[in-house]
Protein backbone atom coordinates (compact mmCIF):
# COMPACT_ATOMS: atom_id res chain seq x y z
CA UNK A 1 0.00 0.00 0.00
CA UNK A 2 2.69 2.79 1.03
CA UNK A 3 4.39 1.96 -2.17
CA UNK A 4 1.74 2.42 -4.46
CA UNK A 5 0.81 5.73 -2.61
CA UNK A 6 4.48 7.03 -3.50
CA UNK A 7 4.07 6.22 -6.81
CA UNK A 8 1.03 7.82 -7.16
CA UNK A 9 1.99 11.32 -5.74
CA UNK A 10 5.41 10.53 -7.84
CA UNK A 11 3.40 10.57 -10.90
CA UNK A 12 1.63 13.87 -9.66
CA UNK A 13 4.68 15.65 -9.54
CA UNK A 14 5.70 14.65 -12.86
CA UNK A 15 2.59 15.12 -14.36
CA UNK A 16 2.65 19.03 -12.97
CA UNK A 17 6.20 19.50 -13.74
CA UNK A 18 5.82 18.28 -17.35
CA UNK A 19 2.85 20.88 -17.48
CA UNK A 20 4.87 23.56 -16.51
CA UNK A 21 7.77 22.55 -19.06
CA UNK A 22 4.78 22.73 -21.97
CA UNK A 23 4.28 26.23 -20.65
CA UNK A 24 7.71 27.09 -20.57
CA UNK A 25 8.68 25.67 -24.27
CA UNK A 26 5.35 28.12 -25.87
CA UNK A 27 6.30 31.27 -27.03
CA UNK A 28 2.23 32.02 -27.72
CA UNK A 29 1.49 31.43 -24.33
CA UNK A 30 4.28 32.90 -22.48
CA UNK A 31 3.58 36.00 -25.25
CA UNK A 32 0.09 36.11 -23.80
CA UNK A 33 1.11 36.24 -20.05
CA UNK A 34 3.24 39.35 -21.10
CA UNK A 35 0.06 41.01 -22.86
CA UNK A 36 -1.98 40.50 -19.98
CA UNK A 37 0.11 41.83 -17.83
CA UNK A 38 0.81 44.72 -20.27
CA UNK A 39 -3.03 45.03 -20.26
CA UNK A 40 -3.50 45.38 -16.27
CA UNK A 41 -0.62 47.71 -16.21
CA UNK A 42 -2.13 50.02 -18.34
CA UNK A 43 -5.74 50.06 -16.39
CA UNK A 44 -3.92 50.63 -13.27
CA UNK A 45 -1.52 53.75 -14.99
CA UNK A 46 -5.05 54.52 -15.73
CA UNK A 47 -6.67 54.38 -12.34
CA UNK A 48 -9.26 51.72 -13.37
CA UNK A 49 -9.73 48.62 -11.62
CA UNK A 50 -8.90 44.47 -12.11
CA UNK A 51 -12.23 42.39 -11.77
CA UNK A 52 -11.57 38.87 -11.65
CA UNK A 53 -14.61 35.90 -11.01
CA UNK A 54 -14.54 31.95 -11.27
CA UNK A 55 -16.09 29.32 -10.11
CA UNK A 56 -15.15 26.62 -7.59
CA UNK A 57 -11.17 25.90 -7.72
CA UNK A 58 -11.26 28.91 -10.29
CA UNK A 59 -13.14 31.19 -7.82
CA UNK A 60 -10.33 30.69 -4.93
CA UNK A 61 -7.82 31.72 -7.10
CA UNK A 62 -9.81 34.71 -8.17
CA UNK A 63 -9.71 35.91 -4.86
CA UNK A 64 -6.00 34.78 -4.04
CA UNK A 65 -4.84 37.02 -7.42
CA UNK A 66 -7.36 39.42 -5.92
CA UNK A 67 -5.71 39.53 -2.50
CA UNK A 68 -2.24 39.52 -3.98
CA UNK A 69 -3.20 43.09 -6.10
CA UNK A 70 -4.50 44.74 -3.38
CA UNK A 71 -2.39 43.90 -0.74
CA UNK A 72 0.89 42.97 -1.79
CA UNK A 73 2.78 40.49 -3.19
CA UNK A 74 6.53 40.66 -3.57
CA UNK A 75 7.56 43.90 -1.52
CA UNK A 76 5.11 46.51 0.23
CA UNK A 77 3.87 49.09 -2.26
CA UNK A 78 0.34 51.07 -3.31
CA UNK A 79 -2.92 49.14 -3.39
CA UNK A 80 -4.34 48.08 -6.48
CA UNK A 81 -7.67 48.32 -7.22
CA UNK A 82 -8.84 44.56 -7.70
CA UNK A 83 -11.71 42.98 -6.76
CA UNK A 84 -12.99 39.05 -7.07
CA UNK A 85 -16.34 39.13 -7.88
CA UNK A 86 -16.82 35.60 -5.81
CA UNK A 87 -16.47 36.76 -2.28
CA UNK A 88 -19.72 38.55 -1.85
CA UNK A 89 -22.41 36.18 -0.83
CA UNK A 90 -25.29 38.38 0.05
CA UNK A 91 -24.69 39.05 -3.71
CA UNK A 92 -24.04 35.96 -5.02
CA UNK A 93 -27.24 33.89 -2.88
CA UNK A 94 -29.39 37.40 -4.07
CA UNK A 95 -28.71 37.55 -7.66
CA UNK A 96 -28.93 33.64 -8.05
CA UNK A 97 -32.45 33.38 -6.28
CA UNK A 98 -34.24 36.46 -7.97
CA UNK A 99 -32.54 36.19 -11.14
CA UNK A 100 -30.43 33.09 -12.00
CA UNK A 101 -27.04 31.41 -10.87
CA UNK A 102 -25.73 32.30 -14.73
CA UNK A 103 -26.15 36.39 -13.97
CA UNK A 104 -23.99 36.08 -10.87
CA UNK A 105 -21.09 37.96 -12.30
CA UNK A 106 -22.39 39.49 -14.98
CA UNK A 107 -25.08 41.51 -13.08
CA UNK A 108 -21.79 42.78 -10.80
CA UNK A 109 -19.95 43.95 -13.97
CA UNK A 110 -22.91 45.65 -15.10
CA UNK A 111 -23.06 47.22 -11.55
CA UNK A 112 -19.27 48.44 -10.99
CA UNK A 113 -17.25 47.40 -14.55
CA UNK A 114 -16.46 50.58 -16.36
CA UNK A 115 -14.81 51.06 -19.27
CA UNK A 116 -11.31 50.73 -19.21
CA UNK A 117 -11.51 48.24 -16.57
CA UNK A 118 -9.80 44.28 -16.82
CA UNK A 119 -11.99 41.67 -16.11
CA UNK A 120 -9.79 38.56 -15.55
CA UNK A 121 -11.96 35.45 -16.21
CA UNK A 122 -10.88 32.02 -14.71
CA UNK A 123 -12.40 28.42 -16.38
CA UNK A 124 -10.85 25.31 -16.12
CA UNK A 125 -13.46 24.25 -19.35
CA UNK A 126 -13.81 28.02 -20.57
CA UNK A 127 -17.19 27.22 -21.01
CA UNK A 128 -19.10 27.97 -17.51
CA UNK A 129 -22.48 30.07 -18.37
CA UNK A 130 -21.94 32.60 -15.84
CA UNK A 131 -18.31 33.35 -17.34
CA UNK A 132 -19.74 33.71 -20.67
CA UNK A 133 -22.50 35.83 -19.45
CA UNK A 134 -19.55 37.99 -17.28
CA UNK A 135 -17.84 38.12 -20.46
CA UNK A 136 -20.71 39.36 -22.75
CA UNK A 137 -21.42 42.37 -19.95
CA UNK A 138 -18.03 43.28 -19.91
CA UNK A 139 -17.61 43.41 -24.13
CA UNK A 140 -20.67 45.94 -24.20
CA UNK A 141 -18.98 47.98 -21.33
CA UNK A 142 -15.64 48.30 -23.16
CA UNK A 143 -14.04 46.25 -20.55
CA UNK A 144 -10.81 44.48 -21.83
CA UNK A 145 -11.15 40.82 -20.95
CA UNK A 146 -8.61 38.04 -20.46
CA UNK A 147 -9.37 34.75 -20.03
CA UNK A 148 -7.82 31.71 -17.79
CA UNK A 149 -9.07 28.26 -18.96
CA UNK A 150 -7.47 24.95 -19.87
CA UNK A 151 -6.11 23.55 -23.41
CA UNK A 152 -9.23 22.11 -24.99
CA UNK A 153 -11.00 24.57 -27.49
CA UNK A 154 -13.80 26.42 -25.69
CA UNK A 155 -16.50 29.41 -25.64
CA UNK A 156 -14.09 31.47 -23.99
CA UNK A 157 -11.31 31.33 -26.95
CA UNK A 158 -13.19 33.60 -29.65
CA UNK A 159 -14.44 35.95 -26.58
CA UNK A 160 -11.81 37.29 -24.64
CA UNK A 161 -9.31 39.93 -25.61
CA UNK A 162 -6.23 37.96 -24.14
CA UNK A 163 -6.60 34.07 -23.78
CA UNK A 164 -4.07 32.34 -21.23
CA UNK A 165 -4.64 28.72 -22.36
CA UNK A 166 -2.76 26.17 -19.50
CA UNK A 167 -1.59 23.12 -21.50
CA UNK A 168 -3.28 20.51 -20.15
CA UNK A 169 -6.64 19.18 -20.02
CA UNK A 170 -6.02 17.94 -16.38
CA UNK A 171 -8.50 20.17 -14.24
CA UNK A 172 -5.59 20.33 -11.01
CA UNK A 173 -2.85 20.47 -13.62
CA UNK A 174 -4.94 23.56 -15.18
CA UNK A 175 -5.24 25.24 -12.16
CA UNK A 176 -1.53 25.12 -11.00
CA UNK A 177 -0.73 26.61 -13.58
CA UNK A 178 -3.61 29.46 -13.48
CA UNK A 179 -2.21 30.31 -10.00
CA UNK A 180 1.48 30.08 -11.72
CA UNK A 181 -0.16 32.70 -14.51
CA UNK A 182 -1.30 34.72 -12.05
CA UNK A 183 1.59 34.84 -10.15
CA UNK A 184 3.65 36.16 -12.59
CA UNK A 185 1.57 38.77 -13.73
CA UNK A 186 1.63 40.14 -10.44
CA UNK A 187 5.14 40.06 -10.35
CA UNK A 188 5.29 41.97 -13.81
CA UNK A 189 2.80 44.63 -12.86
CA UNK A 190 5.19 45.11 -9.51
CA UNK A 191 8.07 45.33 -11.28
CA UNK A 192 7.09 48.10 -13.57
CA UNK A 193 4.83 49.96 -11.21
CA UNK A 194 6.76 50.12 -8.20
CA UNK A 195 10.06 49.11 -8.75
Amino acid sequence: MERILVEEIKRQIRDSIETRNALLSDPEILHAIQNAAELCIKAIKDHKKILLAGNGGSAADAQHIAGELVNRFMFDRPAIAAISLSTDTSVLTSISNDIDFNNVFSRQIEAIGNEGDVFIALSTSGNSENIIKGLETAQLKDIRTIGFTGFNECKMSVMCDILLRSPSQSTPRIQEVHILMGHIICTLIESELYK
